[in-house]
């Protein structure tokens, strides 16, 4: 009974369940960045450049002269390219985000900050006290 009690404790964390969510809102953000490359970004791009979609591109291999009756074999970088910009894309949002994120923090710090106590008043320098020691010490003879 007690491995079940400390799963239950670790799974009920707060930082197991921030992660959860951060992962599951992380696979949709995905999706809809997915979304936007393939769907708005890369159609003006492949028109740009002939009408190309870059999913479609690849390198077919030749033959293979030992089984000729095989299908071929292609490389598709197209594919390869898409997913790359998908990263960097999802990258700068990211970066976009979290320097979001942070100047929220440091306005939220500056503001949580507290005001700086006012300087004690300066008492009188070691040259003063000992004008007054003197001063005094002339008096009493």
């Amino acid at each position: 009974m007690g491995f079940i009690k400390e799963f239950k404790e670790f799974a009920m964390r707060g930082n197991v369940m921030d992660m959860a969510v951060g992962v599951i809102i992380g696979g949709a953000f995905g999706k809809i960045v997915s979304s936007l490359v393939n769907d708005v970004i890369m159609p003006p791009i492949g028109w740009l450049i002939g009408g190309i979609n870059f999913t479609d591109l690849s390198y077919q291999l030749p033959l293979n002269p030992l089984k000729p009756d095989l299908e071929p074999v292609t490389i598709n970088y197209g594919s390869f390219l898409q997913t790359t910009l998908d990263f960097l894309i999802v990258a700068f949002c990211i970066f976009l985000v979290i320097k979001a994120i942070n100047k929220l923090s440091n306005l939220k710090k500056k503001e949580e900050a507290p005001a700086p106590e006012p300087e004690a008043p300066k008492g009188p320098t070691q040259e003063e006290l000992l004008a007054e020691i003197r001063d005094l010490l002339k008096e009493k003879k």
